[in-house]
């Protein structure tokens, strides 16, 4: 692609948003569940999420007092599925014991402030890193803060958007930089990218009917069929 980035960046929204529609994600019935959906999420996929959300539903409400007296055993059999169970159990407890403590259990108290001061506090929290704090602003605190995953990386740089080596906080960087700060946008932007990734640019990529063939450099270079 030779038009300038945000040009660049704009186009592929448009193409994915008329290829898929609308897909309003992040699906979730409280912000608090979006955390505990983010802290899940590592490491595994998103079904196996759902899954786990359900089981926890059906043993109590989702809140932070139910997740504190939850006993840990009984946590870590029923989020087992999402994998690192013990690890995620602890995460998931220290950050409802830490909202507990600081915010009085109150979420949007915790993600109103400044966004990169709430981005530093969140990670700040174990087992929070960049991606999971960027989802908890984004879909829990709807702040415009552009989350990045493996399906972002893998996406530009197959498009010649990133040469490979970027940092999380690089690749961020360029969406923050060149696309208006509106969480709606953001939040159907990723949506979009996580579904073109699932659909076409996979590992071995289905290249065929890919909207954004055009303009892809891996695909022009002849990298894939």
């Amino acid at each position: 692609m030779t038009k300038p980035l945000t040009g660049c960046l704009n186009e592929i929204f448009n193409r994915l948003l008329t290829h898929f529609g609308e897909l309003h994600w992040w699906p979730a019935e409280s912000p608090f569940e979006v955390v505990v959906g983010a802290i899940l999420t590592q490491n595994t996929a998103w079904r196996n999420v759902e899954r786990v959300i359900a089981a926890l539903k059906d043993e109590a409400p989702l809140t932070v007092d139910n997740l504190l007296r939850m006993d840990r055993q009984r946590l870590e059999e029923l989020i087992r599925p999402s994998g690192f169970f013990r690890q995620k159990a602890e995460r998931l407890q220290l950050f409802s014991a830490y909202l507990r403590g600081r915010y009085v259990g109150d979420l949007g108290a915790m993600l109103r402030g400044p966004l990169q001061q709430v981005r530093d506090e969140l990670l700040l929290c174990k087992g929070v890193g960049p991606e999971t704090a960027d989802s908890i602003l984004l879909y829990a605190g709807d702040r415009p803060s552009f989350v990045v995953d493996a399906y972002t990386r893998r996406l530009f740089d197959r498009l010649g958007l990133l040469q490979g080596k970027e940092s999380y906080d690089q690749i961020r960087q360029m969406f923050m930089t060149h696309l208006p700060h509106n969480s709606g946008l953001f939040n159907e932007y990723h949506a979009l990218i996580v579904e073109q990734c699932k659909r076409y640019c996979r590992t071995k990529p289905l290249c065929c009917d890919c909207p954004l063939q055009c303009d892809c450099a891996a695909y022009l270079r002849g990298d894939y069929p």
